[in-house]
């Protein structure tokens, strides 16, 4: 019989992506995350012996704790956090029963160095359009919801990124960027171990309207019509993002559990 504040992979592998996903933390020991150094997506590491330091500053009320078998790491940290008043769960059977289900998993050594404050730090041109606007969404949806996002002049986007230990994207040049003829989101879903099958058909949305091949798929037209409209309605990139990420959220709905389903008006006319 399952423990009471416990989550089962099947449930917690529905949440991963969502934009109310609670916080995802990963406790593993210092040995075991050596021994496979992959996270659950948007999982972040945190050592739990400071379980009630980092717990206080934890932004929103609830929380997944993930150690390696679903044991008394796991317990003892969602019991902290319990007492610091947040909701917290226990990922049943831990970091093995994810991997046991064959369920992706994110390469640690594939992440930037997070900052002072446990964040990533990402930087790109400014006045985003598609990709710089995809690729922020799976960041913050499957690697680290508190990521940063800069958004500065095409020119200033290297020395920046070395001035402000900020990670470049979607520029020449630079490791996470085109390749051959796909874009900076195809090249994240790829190195990050997240090629599920939404998002692989999500990607192919995002490459037909992020290079101009609007026949990749039925719904690339859309997604550069909305997207050019978001950047008409906003001269801000960050509050442009903030919009740009329920557009992908709800592109990415689709994707999982929508394709099938169709819409005809009216319903209910009669039959000649």
């Amino acid at each position: 019989m399952p423990s009471p504040n416990t989550i089962t992979v099947d449930k917690l592998a529905r949440l991963v992506g969502l934009p109310k996903c609670p916080h995802l933390i990963d406790v593993r020991t210092d040995e075991d995350f050596a021994a496979d150094p992959r996270l659950i997506p948007g999982s972040v590491w945190r050592p739990h012996p400071l379980a009630e330091s980092w717990g206080s500053e934890l932004s929103g009320n609830s929380a997944i704790v993930i150690c390696q078998k679903g044991l008394k790491l796991s317990h003892g940290t969602a019991a902290w956090l319990r007492h610091l008043g947040k909701e917290a769960n226990v990922l049943e059977g831990g970091f093995e029963a994810w991997e046991a289900a064959r369920l992706p998993l994110v390469p640690d050594a594939k992440l930037p160095r997070r900052d002072d404050k446990g964040r990533t730090v990402w930087v790109t041109r400014a006045r985003p359009k598609i990709d710089r606007i995809a690729c922020p969404w799976l960041i913050r949806r499957f690697v680290d919801p508190e990521a940063v996002f800069l958004f500065v002049a095409p020119s200033e986007v290297i020395l920046v990124g070395e001035r402000f230990k900020a990670t470049p994207f979607d520029i020449e040049n630079v490791f996470w960027s085109h390749r051959s003829d796909t874009c900076t989101f195809d090249t994240m879903i790829e190195e990050l171990g997240l090629t599920t099958e939404p998002l692989k058909r999500l990607a192919l949305i995002v490459r037909g309207a992020d290079t101009a091949r609007l026949d990749l798929a039925p719904e690339a037209p859309g997604l550069l019509a909305a997207s050019l409209g978001l950047s008409r309605m906003y001269a801000d990139d960050l509050e442009q993002l903030d919009a740009g990420l329920l557009l992908y959220d709800a592109f990415y709905r689709w994707c999982r559990d929508a394709t099938e389903e169709t819409h005809n008006w009216p319903t209910n006319k009669p039959k000649p």
